[in-house]
């Protein structure tokens, strides 16, 4: 049990980490859908597409919403909003594919960013973030 408690003064800059990757990654995904990078094929901030769900509305809120949660500001809304989107985003894009493992279904990173979301609605946003600095976390 001694080598237990080592560890656990570590999880909450743990959760920091995991928040920031997290967010850095969805952010990738929301820069694909409105600016056509890093390689993407949509780049429509300028297009009239941007008003659509997808890719419009979803490439907001991986990128507006994942650039809030890079940082650590409105962490827990923030994050409760985005693993709604994926939770979404599972059930409308690949769940309809026949398969019940999201591995079969290219569904499984939306499961994951899902729940790691919704953790981080409920743990909050870790030490290092600007809700934290503001007292808000």
């Amino acid at each position: 049990m001694a080598g237990n408690s080592s560890w656990t003064k570590f999880s909450p800059y743990l959760l920091s980490v995991l928040r920031i990757v997290a967010a850095f990654l969805f952010m990738q995904h929301g820069a694909e859908k409105l600016f056509g990078v890093p390689g993407g094929s949509f780049a429509l901030i300028s297009s009239a597409k941007l008003f659509t769900l997808v890719p419009g509305l979803a490439g907001i809120l991986e990128f507006g919403g994942g650039c809030l949660l890079l940082v650590g500001l409105f962490s827990r809304p923030i994050a409760f909003i985005l693993s709604g989107e994926m939770a979404f985003a599972y059930f409308m894009a690949h769940f309809p594919h026949n398969h019940v493992f999201p591995i079969l279904n290219g569904g499984d990173l939306a499961v994951l960013f899902c729940f790691a979301f919704l953790y981080i609605s409920a743990a909050g946003p870790g030490p290092w973030s600007v809700d934290r600095a503001l007292g808000r976390a």
